[in-house]
């Protein structure tokens, strides 16, 4: 009976440490909304980015560890696909709600799986993921009204930033692992701050955005980056990818629990299938699923 519950356990406290990360995420991208009104939502990101990079770098020190060319290559667009991703999915927050913009931005990492996989029964999970955009784009479908189109714009714009992160970060990563994302936030941080610093100002540098700025590197970043690299080479590939599914509803329940936005039965509806398209390409792999591989963290 004790080895069946060390069992249990061993199985569900990484699982744990996947929802915690997820829902430090989310929360974080609810206090950087709040941040808009006083720094932008171009400030945010650098103040944010900025941030977490020198925390990063502080605990993980890659410059003590040698890299080659070819991985430079591979984190530069990373880092820059990461940069221009935040950089837009906060621009699409500041005008949708964060839920919405999580769904559209879901279609990255969506369109990645499908690629890879190239079977027909994956037509079906695109076929459902793109109805459930539709309908979140459709005038009037809720009483909550249209979704912004330049929002909707900008989260699908970093759905395709999030997809490059993806293939270059786990380039990047099969090598040097933690020290290609830290690197690859530091480019980040380079790539944005110049639009952040032209918006913002010196306002970036009052104690108050500062404060905010440091919660949301550390919600956002350092946190969940903490908790995923811990559960990540615990967990199959099915059910990290499945838990992964889950953050729009994390993302659309943050948004209602800290930011007051409203969601219409229309709207949870083409999250759901968004989640549910996200799900159904996880669990009918073309492979056999074993451990997940050391992926780099997410980037919202």
């Amino acid at each position: 009976m004790l080895f069946n519950h060390r069992a249990i356990i061993a199985r569900l406290w990484p699982v744990a440490l996947l929802l915690i990360a997820m829902a430090a995420i989310q929360s974080g991208a609810s206090l950087a909304k709040t941040l808009f009104p006083v720094a932008g939502a171009a400030g945010t990101t650098s103040i944010r980015l900025i941030l977490a990079s020198l925390m990063l770098l502080m605990v993980f020190k890659p410059w003590q560890r040698h890299i080659s060319a070819d991985a430079w290559y591979s984190i530069a667009i990373y880092g820059v696909a990461l940069g221009v991703m935040n950089f837009l999915f906060y621009q699409a927050l500041h005008r949708i709600p964060l839920g919405i913009a999580v769904a559209f931005e879901f279609s990255g990492p969506l369109t990645v799986a499908v690629i890879a996989s190239r079977r027909a029964l994956d037509l079906a999970w695109v076929g459902l993921a793109i109805a459930g955009l539709a309908i979140l784009l459709w005038p009037g479908s809720d009483t909550t009204g249209a979704v912004n189109l330049a929002g909707a714009a900008c989260a699908l714009g970093a759905g395709a930033c999030w997809a490059l992160y993806i293939l270059f970060g786990q380039k990047a990563g099969a090598v040097h692992g933690m020290h290609s994302a830290v690197l690859g936030v530091t480019i980040a941080a380079v790539v944005v701050a110049p639009t952040g610093i032209w918006e913002a100002g010196a306002t970036l540098i009052e104690p108050r955005v500062l404060a905010m700025g440091a919660g949301v590197a550390i919600l956002s970043t350092a946190l969940p980056y903490t908790l995923e690299m811990i559960a990540l080479p615990r967990l199959p590939t099915a059910t990290f990818g499945t838990l992964m599914s889950l953050e729009p509803a994390f993302g659309a329940l943050s948004g209602l629990v800290f930011l007051g936005q409203q969601l219409g039965s229309w709207q949870w509806l083409a999250i759901g299938a968004v989640m549910t398209a996200s799900i159904g390409t996880t669990l009918t792999p073309g492979t056999a699923q074993g451990p997940a591989d050391e992926e780099p963290p997410r980037p919202d």
